[in-house]
């Protein structure tokens, strides 16, 4: 909707705002060191409202926590919208000089009143006032998200509607006043930064553009193909109809990170070759027919990373590479010497170097001013220069030659969740991450912690007296696809009927057998929010009630 996928403001821009929303993002536990950039801005008086179906330890700081029903996104923010243009609390200049499409999102909202939205979300029209009223009339807010928003089948229009709201009031393009999608691992930013998305090259220049093709067919030495190529849920689809019959995967554990992990497993099994190039050997690993030991860590090699504020920064190597393991620059380079093209040996810099050459926005940021200035925001297009540290300030020119192109609304339809409750699957099972954690486990799973030891299913204390379960007790959770056996551990910030896992320790417990495959049509993010359960006592007799398959995870 802006041109760029990024983040539009400074994690220090976020100390300086009045108003902060963390919609679908418990930072506390997944974003650490960017909540404590929130409790700076707390302290300071700015208020905090929280958007989650769990009151986590992040909403535990927030002046407000809005506890909807899992999928209800969008109508919560129709409503925050249709607030905010019924009590003219919109910014009226910004939207007619900086955006199109309002009479059309206006329309679309118009249905959303505060009564319809409470009955919708479960969130009191009370509260979902206070946060239109607070964030609409704040001199500088920031409307924050991470996967609680994009892991759904309906993840783009989710992303669509919040962003409507900053749209509506102005709070984009000035400092102190932005949207902040936080990145869910290190570098995915730096990652679609350089072009590992199928439909931009380097510096999010669009493929199709023939100029920009043309630019970096010159320096490559060879023509660019004028067409997308396909992101993974595309891959995996196309492994399904034979299109896509061979894979290399670098630095992933698709078969444990993928929803419905027991499909997942069946596709990558029946490739004709899998190369897998990891530091681990991972469950992905263990399929392949080639592993490439690499020395993906941080500590073993020279380059770059950036952030979710797009800040770019240097990382040196401090370690040597244990036995075989190699730089992951220097195995592609003899893979690519193989079939035929010889780069040389270019070292990180010179490899920084030809980047910067083809991507505009990277220009500046030579090796020695990212370690003089601890790293630089993009963009930066100029060695002699630098930007402001938030972006689209261009929306508040007068002039339109130097405004650009305007931001669009986006009037977006509620859909709700694809794997529904009944009767067979009463519960449903939200999944997330934990501070000591990370991901499938590959790094941390092997290493044990004093803050949690392997997985559960944290339920209600409702739920687990009403299921007549006892805190410790292994149960078998059960959804369309699989099942597992795992012990219950009572939350307290869940409420009934809602129950949450991590996919942390999927030797131990693959929730993600768990997990069903519908995905969104433009993103392809799967819909890990919302799986729908039961939950049986070991030795229940469960046939006749269910249509999950057989799943790793059981005993």
């Amino acid at each position: 909707m802006f041109g760029a996928g990024g983040g539009t403001s400074s994690y220090r821009e976020i100390e300086d705002t009045d108003v902060v929303i963390l919609w679908g993002s418990n930072a506390r536990e997944t974003h650490p060191i960017f909540f404590h950039h929130v409790l700076k801005a707390v302290h300071k008086g700015a208020k905090l409202y929280v958007v989650d179906p769990r009151r986590t330890r992040s909403a535990q700081w927030a002046d407000n926590w809005l506890g909807l029903h899992v999928g209800t996104d969008i109508p919560l923010a129709n409503a925050v919208a249709r607030e905010i243009i019924q009590h003219n609390l919109h910014n009226t200049a910004f939207v007619e000089r900086a955006t199109t499409g309002f009479a059309e999102l206006a329309a679309a909202v118009e249905p959303w009143t505060l009564e319809r939205a409470e009955r919708e979300t479960g969130v009191p029209a009370s509260a979902i006032r206070e946060l239109a009223h607070a964030y609409a009339q704040a001199d500088r807010a920031q409307l924050c998200w991470t996967l609680g928003i994009t892991e759904h089948h309906n993840a783009t229009d989710n992303v669509r509607a919040l962003i409507n709201l900053p749209l509506l009031t102005g709070h984009v393009g000035r400092y102190g006043s932005g949207l902040n999608p936080l990145r869910g691992q290190n570098n995915v930013q730096g990652g679609g930064d350089m072009g590992a998305i199928p439909n931009r090259l380097p510096g999010f220049q669009d493929i199709l553009d023939p100029e920009i093709r043309e630019k970096f067919a010159r320096t490559w030495g060879r023509p660019i193909q004028p067409s997308y190529g396909k992101h993974l849920t595309q891959m995996l689809e196309a492994m399904d109809s034979g299109e896509m019959t061979n894979a290399y995967v670098i630095g992933e554990n698709p078969v444990q990170s993928e929803a419905d992990a027991a499909r997942t497993v069946a596709r990558f099994s029946g490739l004709d070759h899998l190369v897998v190039q990891d530091m681990f050997l991972t469950k992905t690993a263990e399929l392949a027919d080639v592993v490439l030991p690499a020395s993906a860590s941080w500590c073993e090699t020279d380059g770059t990373v950036t952030n979710s504020e797009r800040r770019v920064q240097r990382v040196r190597q401090a370690l040597t590479p244990p036995g075989n393991a190699r730089n992951d620059i220097d195995i592609i380079g003899d893979i690519a010497r193989r079939l035929g093209h010889d780069w040389g040996d270019p070292g990180a810099e010179q490899i920084w170097d030809e980047l910067r050459s083809l991507s505009p926005m990277h220009a500046g940021m030579s090796y020695s001013r990212l370690a003089e200035l601890g790293g630089i925001q993009w963009p930066c297009y100029s060695e002699d220069t630098l930007e402001p540290p938030y972006l689209h300030g261009r929306l508040w020119e007068s002039d339109p030659d130097k405004r650009g192109s305007p931001a669009p609304f986006a009037a977006v339809d509620y859909r709700p969740p694809v794997d529904g409750l009944d009767e067979d699957y009463p519960l449903r099972l939200t999944t997330g991450r934990r501070l000591d954690s990370y991901n499938t486990g590959v790094q941390s799973g092997g290493f044990s912690s004093p803050m949690r030891d392997g997985e559960g299913i944290d339920l209600s204390s409702e739920d687990v007296a009403r299921l007549g379960l006892r805190p410790g007790e292994r149960v078998t959770i059960t959804s369309r696809r699989g099942s597992v056996v795992a012990p219950v551990r009572i939350d307290p910030t869940l409420r009934a009927g809602l129950a949450f896992m991590t996919m942390h320790f999927p030797d131990e417990v693959d929730t993600n057998s768990l997990t069903i495959e519908a995905t969104d049509p433009i993103a392809g993010t799967a819909e890990y929010k919302a799986t729908a359960i039961r939950i049986d006592k070991l030795g229940s007799d469960t046939s006749g009630r269910s249509e999950a398959l057989p799943a790793s995870g059981v005993p």
